[in-house]
């Protein structure tokens, strides 16, 4: 039975990084080892670590540009305490696009002072806030480039001169194709895009480093973990993994310019059903529609108990939306097939039929 899988992550993988990792793990490189026993430190896995941290930088366009790749442990809620420990020095600004800039902001008022350039709470963080500037004196300007929970996402990021660009684009790298190197520091958890839950890809120029005067710990600076190629502790060997299958997928799939193409053609299927069916309306302002998660509601919540049948029916999974929103997110992230979307469409003319 095949499941349509919209949940906001973790989420749908390729059906051929599914096969080969569960093959992983029961004989690795044809060692006769699980690739879940063998050390961190054994060529096999050194192979994979540097093929991942490789593709990631090739994927993004930033190769020979002074960058690193650095595949951490954790979510991508450590990097909001972790970018403001190696660069706020005094100031720092910070958009306020949703829940996760939101906790963002709280880690970074912990190290010096925090000014919010602009922030779209007034309407629930249903569009985002345009028109703002960047202070000349901040030590870096931090963002998130898509919003998972409320469907927004940045389509044009501000010009911010010689202030380096901090970005969180947990949930939709390696989605689109971005003049990458305007970041100084990009994040993302890897269980959206890229592999299942436990390490966070973390893109850094090095120049921007070491120019905090307080001491860091270890295991919180970058440039203790680029100076071990993400080695310094033992890595999640599995997750790293995973995200290379993933990246290696990418990179066949056309890159990055690739997998946009059948995004945008995703994003217009659902889009356009949302607008055209009298019965829903998107949660999002028009123009800071997501491309990864369309957030939308129902007109008539008397409409929730078929529509909902009809989707189970339909084998469609994880459209509730979050808590803070309501109503329902489908999340259709690089691995889920245009014929995902078409299904879900076709629930929501079943539903305007029977209603």
């Amino acid at each position: 039975m095949k499941k349509h899988n919209f949940s906001a992550g973790p989420c749908i993988l390729p059906q051929s990084v599914f096969e080969q990792a569960s093959q992983a793990v029961l004989n690795f490189n044809n060692s006769g080892l699980s690739i879940l026993e063998i050390s961190h430190r054994s060529k096999d896995f050194v192979a994979v670590m540097d093929e991942a941290q490789k593709l990631a930088i090739e994927l993004l366009g930033l190769e020979g540009k002074g960058y690193k790749a650095l595949f951490l442990q954790g979510g991508a809620s450590t990097q909001f305490l972790m970018a403001a420990y190696n660069l706020l020095e005094k100031k720092a600004a910070y958009l306020n696009t949703g829940t996760w800039s939101s906790k963002a902001i709280k880690e970074a008022k912990l190290f010096g002072e925090v000014e919010e350039v602009a922030s779209s709470k007034d309407k629930n963080f249903n569009y985002i806030p345009k028109n703002y500037s960047v202070p000349a004196d901040a030590d870096y300007f931090h963002c998130t480039s898509n919003n998972t929970i409320f469907g927004t996402q940045i389509k044009d990021f501000p010009n911010t001169g010689a202030i380096p660009m901090v970005c969180d684009m947990s949930s939709d790298i390696f989605s689109r194709k971005l003049d990458f190197s305007q970041f100084s520091i990009i994040y993302a958890g890897a269980q959206k895009n890229m592999g299942p839950a436990g390490t966070t890809l973390v893109v850094v120029k090095e120049d921007i480093l070491g120019k905090v005067s307080r001491q860091i710990p270890s295991m919180l600076d970058y440039q203790t973990h680029i100076g071990k190629d993400s080695m310094f502790n033992t890595p999640p060997v599995f997750a790293v993994y995973t995200s290379m299958l993933t990246l290696r997928w990418l990179k066949e799939k056309g890159g990055v310019e690739g997998i946009q193409k059948l995004n945008e053609e995703k994003a217009a299927l659902i889009y356009n059903e949302i607008d055209r069916n009298p019965l829903f309306e998107g949660f999002a302002a028009v123009e800071d529609r997501s491309m990864m998660n369309a957030t939308f509601n129902l007109k008539d919540e008397k409409y929730k108990d078929l529509f909902e049948d009809l989707a189970k029916a339909a084998h469609i999974n994880g459209i509730n939306g979050h808590r803070s929103v309501g109503g329902y997110r489908a999340s259709m992230y690089n691995a889920l097939p245009l014929e995902s979307v078409q299904t879900l469409v076709n629930v929501m003319k079943e539903l305007e039929t029977q209603a």
